[in-house]
């Protein structure tokens, strides 16, 4: 995969449209089925994405603990998603990229750096910015995220066609504008 799926919120969501796509493309045929039912199952998005979110998040914490990591989350990948792209950023940067507050990215900051993935670097031309960035510890769960990556798209996009999986991005990328102007 050229552009691995790393950024784990943006596929929680995808995984959200999957299954509003597979039911929308899915003809209701069951005619004693009454308006009132079928409107509330093309009214539940937000339980169906906190249900797949619930289900990708488990997933992706299996996977990392059956590579022998354990501790991490999949807010956690948020970052070193980001920190594999680069080599470091600050935690403003940061916390701009992942659309997270700088206290919340202090604390998984905080934790990566328990842990040994990233080490904090003050700058040498202002004292009051902290550089973050990945220690050799940090660079090798990039395969390993790759490999979970891999699998959590199988899942998501499953037997989707290319045209499939345009249409099902083309509609999260309208949801997400459409959120992002009203939010």
């Amino acid at each position: 995969m050229t552009e691995y799926a790393l950024n784990w919120a943006y596929f929680l969501v995808c995984g959200f449209l999957n299954l509003f796509l597979c039911r929308l493309t899915k003809k209701l045929d069951n005619s004693s089925m009454s308006n009132y039912t079928v409107n509330m199952k093309q009214k539940n998005a937000l339980s169906l994405i906190g249900r797949i979110r619930e289900k990708a998040n488990k997933f992706i914490i299996r996977e990392l603990e059956s590579h022998g990591i354990k501790g991490l989350v999949p807010s956690h990948g948020d970052i070193l998603v980001i920190l594999f792209h680069g080599e470091k950023y600050t935690m403003k940067e940061l916390a701009d990229k992942i659309n997270r507050t700088k206290p919340t990215v202090t604390v998984l900051i905080d934790k990566l750096a328990e842990y040994g993935f990233i080490q904090k670097e003050k700058s040498y031309t202002d004292s009051r910015v902290t550089y973050i960035k990945l220690t050799n510890k940090g660079i090798e769960l990039r395969p390993i995220f790759e490999d979970i990556s891999e699998k959590l798209n199988a899942m998501l996009y499953g037997d989707f066609t290319d045209e499939e999986s345009e249409v099902f991005e083309m509609l999260l990328n309208k949801v997400n504008s459409r959120l992002d102007k009203q939010i």
